[in-house]
């Protein structure tokens, strides 16, 4: 097999006596057009995709054995390896050795944490200004402060109250406080009972993580910023404490919007 491949033609992915075809229907394969010097094992990610977003491949479904992919999308074997590899890092797919229903390659429900962290990187190294990241982040976070003020537990309100703790301890050094802070808007966003809008503030959250230190380092007024950081903290917890959504919507974007300006007045004077 070669590298660079042809466009594929449209087949059954699973013959009448392949055994890990199951009780699914047969369909048809999606026609795969491999642009000018793809790499092979993007073909069969590209395939993947394709029937996922389709609904043709669901949690729980197979893909075929390995020797078939290959076949049927006409790469090599090592190329649906990589492919497999990559899934499976991308927490798309697991494999499991053996035969019947528990062996062979398996779609499962992507964990949160793989598709946090995805978003962190995708987010951290695309190079958006900062300016749009700001206006995402105060949407997502408007909406999981809003949402954690009527979802979240006593063990969530008391893992607030534990960061606020830490962040009020005058000896506190700045890298410290900027991981606190960090978890303080991840532990509301984990409390607002929507896994998608979590993920998202997660991700936009840590991917400001270097930039809020870079400017950390840089204040020459720390001593003046840090308390009230610490004030616009514990208001957006007693909000979301007392189930008051719609002030705990409003101080989290007063407070990441007026937060960013200072740092970022602050860290160039």
């Amino acid at each position: 097999m070669n590298d660079t491949v042809a466009p594929l033609v449209t087949q059954n992915p699973h013959p009448a006596d392949d055994p890990i075809a199951g009780t699914s229907p047969a369909v048809e394969v999606p026609t795969v057009e491999a642009a000018p010097g793809v790499r092979a094992f993007e073909v069969v990610l590209t395939w993947v995709e394709e029937r996922i977003l389709a609904g043709e491949l669901g949690v729980g479904d197979h893909l075929p054995a390995e020797r078939e992919l290959a076949r049927m999308l006409d790469v090599s074997r090592a190329a649906v390896r990589e492919a497999i590899r990559t899934l499976q890092a991308q927490g798309v797919v697991r494999s499991s050795v053996g035969a019947g229903p528990a062996g062979g390659t398996t779609i499962t429900a992507v964990p949160s944490h793989a598709l946090s962290r995805l978003l962190r990187q995708h987010v951290a190294l695309a190079n958006f200004p900062l300016p749009d990241v700001i206006e995402v982040r105060v949407a997502l976070e408007r909406l999981s402060a809003r949402l954690a003020a009527t979802h979240a537990s006593a063990d969530d309100l008391a893992a607030m109250r534990d960061l606020l703790d830490t962040m009020d301890d005058p000896g506190i050094d700045r890298a410290h406080f900027n991981d606190c802070d960090t978890a303080f808007h991840v532990s509301v966003a984990a409390a607002a009972g929507n896994a998608l809008a979590r993920d998202f503030t997660v991700a936009i959250r840590e991917s400001m993580r270097l930039p809020i230190m870079d400017r950390f380092r840089t204040l020459y007024s720390w001593d003046a910023v840090a308390p009230a950081l610490r004030r616009d903290h514990k208001a957006i917890y007693a909000a979301v404490a007392r189930g008051d959504g719609t002030a705990a919507a409003a101080l989290t974007e007063q407070h990441i919007r007026s937060a960013w300006h200072t740092l970022t007045v602050a860290s160039s004077t």
